[in-house]
């Protein structure tokens, strides 16, 4: 009997990737060209007549004849693996893992690659104090309707925005969750996180979200061996990007502590990448890292590149304690951005679907974040901060499109030429944070002279972004992603 049960749960046990991995591939590939081309399939089947009532003979025989092939190859897989004692080490340690998981358990189950369906939760929102969990906030969706003639009319709509998004709109706008990208970004993804296993001492763990999905993380832990080890850099990847071999490397090797997880419905992560879904996990996240990790909040930067600024801008939202928010070649709201790849005459559809099912509105939420943000600009990309309303007048926006849309060299002219002096601008927001507060926005600037807006606009654009010579997807060097920047008021400083 038990060698019956030990041939069963190895049918039915995970793919341990050193040993199938090839074999569970072709499998995979196999099961996917399958799942997507059926409805030809389909086709060729009632072509033939196998779909007709005199052809459920025949059709009644391959059925069978399937059946069977996969109930013996199943069998021969549980057999082959039960006589493997590397996989039979395996599955002992697994099983203790999932009754208690202690560090030295841990250690043991890390050594291991396997599917991580399997792999225990380490961290479940549902076991959190409720008076650790502080209340969310959130911004609120804009009204489309105006009165109920409106709703009604818009009605047919939708139905087509709900039906759109839910089927082939999220995968477009999150490409990531698609399983043929994933089967054809496999090899890649299990080359990088043994990569960050072996060579970074990655520490990868499941967390369970308050809505039941499972994120798939890793870790890097530099507290003792980095000068930046302290600081905990939270990174959310882009719309196709996952931890294994996106923008964690760029934190890693600026000398902090990492820690990188994958979007719903990502790699290990279940789910769909839905803003509520979106928002849960990086709230498990955040807490993980707090409660479990060990890190404070104000020793916390959280980095997110592309689409990854959404979830980083509600977390930066939710939790205002945070060191600093670097957003990498991110958007303000992604409605531009779909109108811009969608066909004209679906406009309607797009915007109806945006606004109501997947409303990105990043700027929204980053400007309830009352810490140092950094932005970061691909050279092909439009980003403008406005957390100072005085300053960021009409004439001075139309100077900041002047200098943004320039080079390098052609933007050290234009802050020569407005004679921008860097002491004088410190010097007068400490005046103001002294005087008043660091919250933003900041009103300085009220009683300024259109010259000194000038200087203080192109000023805290200088210290506010960087350009980054590259196209969106290229990752950022280590020696650009820095701490935002911060006005430092000084135990001894004298108002000006």
């Amino acid at each position: 009997m038990s060698t019956l049960k030990a041939v069963w749960d190895c049918m039915f046990g995970p793919r341990l990737i050193e040993i199938y991995g090839s074999g569970s591939v072709e499998l995979f590939a196999i099961w996917k060209i399958g799942v997507y081309t059926s409805p030809f399939l389909v086709g060729i089947l009632y072509q033939r007549g196998y779909l007709c009532i005199e052809g459920v003979g025949p059709l009644t025989k391959l059925v069978t004849s399937i059946s069977v092939i996969l109930v013996v190859s199943y069998y021969c897989k549980g057999l082959g693996r039960c006589r493997n004692p590397t996989y039979m080490k395996f599955l002992t340690t697994l099983g203790a893992a999932h009754k208690r998981m202690t560090p030295e358990i841990k250690q043991q189950l890390s050594k291991y690659n396997f599917e991580f369906h399997s792999w225990p939760v380490e961290f479940d929102m549902h076991d959190m104090r409720q008076d650790l969990l502080r209340p969310k906030t959130y911004i609120n969706r804009p009204i489309l309707h105006h009165n109920i003639f409106q709703y009604i009319t818009s009605f047919p709509l939708r139905i087509i925005a709900y039906v759109a998004i839910h089927t082939f709109g999220i995968r477009l706008i999150y490409p990531g969750s698609i399983g043929v990208l994933q089967m054809i970004l496999e090899q890649s993804l299990l080359q990088g996180r043994s990569r960050l296993i072996e060579f970074n001492h990655g520490e990868r763990t499941k967390l369970r979200t308050i809505d039941n999905n499972d994120i798939d993380t890793m870790f890097i832990d530099k507290r003792n061996t980095s000068q930046n080890g302290n600081t905990l850099v939270i990174c959310s990847e882009g719309n196709a990007g996952f931890y294994e071999i996106g923008i964690m490397i760029t934190a890693i090797e600026s000398g902090y502590s990492t820690l990188g997880w994958n979007h719903p419905g990502f790699g290990g992560s279940t789910g769909k990448p839905f803003p509520t879904q979106e928002q849960n996990a990086i709230d498990a996240i955040v807490q993980f890292a707090v409660y479990r990790l060990g890190f404070k909040l104000e020793n916390i930067i959280l980095f997110g590149w592309s689409i990854g600024g959404y979830t980083t801008s509600w977390a930066a939202m939710n939790y205002p304690d945070v060191k600093g928010v670097v957003v990498d070649a991110t958007f303000d709201d992604i409605l531009p951005l779909a109108l811009n790849h969608m066909p004209s005459w679906w406009e309607s559809i797009v915007r109806l679907a945006i606004r109501e099912y997947v409303n990105l509105n990043i700027f929204q939420q980053l400007a309830k974040y009352p810490g140092p943000i950094l932005l970061i600009r691909r050279t092909e990309d439009e980003v403008i901060c406005l957390r100072y309303p005085y300053i960021f007048e009409d004439r001075q926006l139309h100077l900041l499109q002047q200098y943004l849309s320039v080079t390098s060299a052609a933007q050290d002219l234009i802050v020569q030429k407005y004679g921008v002096n860097e002491n004088v601008c410190n010097s007068l927001l400490q005046t103001y944070i002294s005087e008043y507060s660091k919250s933003y926005p900041m009103k300085i600037g009220k009683e300024f002279q259109d010259q000194d807006k000038n200087q203080m606009a192109l000023f805290l654009t200088k210290k506010y972004m960087k350009d980054f010579k590259a196209t969106h997807c290229i990752n950022l060097p280590a020696e650009m992603f820095q701490p935002p920047w911060d006005v430092n008021i000084e135990s001894d400083f004298v108002f000006t």
